[in-house]
């Protein structure tokens, strides 16, 4: 199967005597080409939900596949490969390095796989150039606005061509207008390039771009595609 999957999947913590349920028997698969959206409340589990997604965190119950491959299985070693060549992350601050330029901002997920070609560096500008960022590609983040900082995030999470994207929260700091840009360019890409994608938000205006939506509550998964009518 390729995309990501969860089966059957939950987390829990010990909080001293007390077990505390942060996800609770969720099931879900995305496709390739698949963009969904996760809305619900501060602490109903998105984040822990996003880190499992991510490889970021192991699940309590149950398995998480990724192109058929159960994270579960795999050694430290191996799941930071995974999360450096199969997953791209898109966070809700940008989180670019301020002293690279916009060019360097991709260059630098090639040289912590360890190698670093030519053809890299003009897979970087072609990238850029099709986000609209090709005037920028010498400038440093303090130099760029929300949502060309936020496009250089996008550039970066596709640069090593993975196949899934995660977005946290991205148009948080954007305006709307930016906001929906921002979207729809994600939209644009994991359709165009055939990624499976989640996002995590709060911002209801944006999931009119999505191909299905889900809502947690209390660490539950919940289908939510009556947002979907609402928002057309």
């Amino acid at each position: 199967m390729s995309g990501i999957m969860f089966n059957h999947v939950s987390k829990v913590y010990q909080q001293g005597g007390n077990q505390v349920v942060a996800l609770s028997d969720v099931s879900l698969s995305v496709d390739q080409g698949e963009f969904i959206a996760v809305v619900g409340p501060s602490g109903s589990g998105k984040s822990t939900f996003l880190s499992i997604a991510g490889a970021l965190l192991q699940a309590s119950e149950g398995e998480v596949m990724l192109n058929g491959i159960v994270l579960g299985d795999l050694k430290e070693k191996d799941l930071s490969k995974v999360r450096l060549e199969e997953i791209g992350f898109i966070l809700q601050t940008s989180n670019l390095v301020p002293y690279l330029n916009v060019l360097d901002q991709l260059l630098v997920v090639r040289k912590m796989a360890g190698k670093m070609t030519k053809r890299d560096k003009e897979t970087a500008k072609e990238l850029l150039q099709h986000l609209g960022l090709e005037s920028k590609i010498k400038k440093f983040p303090e130099h760029l606005s929300g949502g060309e900082r936020q496009r250089t995030a996008i550039a970066r999470a596709l640069m090593n061509n993975p196949s899934i994207i995660l977005a946290d929260e991205p148009t948080a700091s954007l305006d709307t207008q930016r906001a929906h840009e921002v979207v729809q360019l994600i939209a644009r890409e994991v359709k165009s390039r055939k990624k499976a994608a989640i996002m995590v938000t709060h911002d209801e205006r944006m999931l009119e771009y999505c191909d299905k939506v889900y809502r947690m509550e209390d660490g539950k998964l919940k289908s939510a595609d009556y947002y979907l009518e609402k928002a057309k």
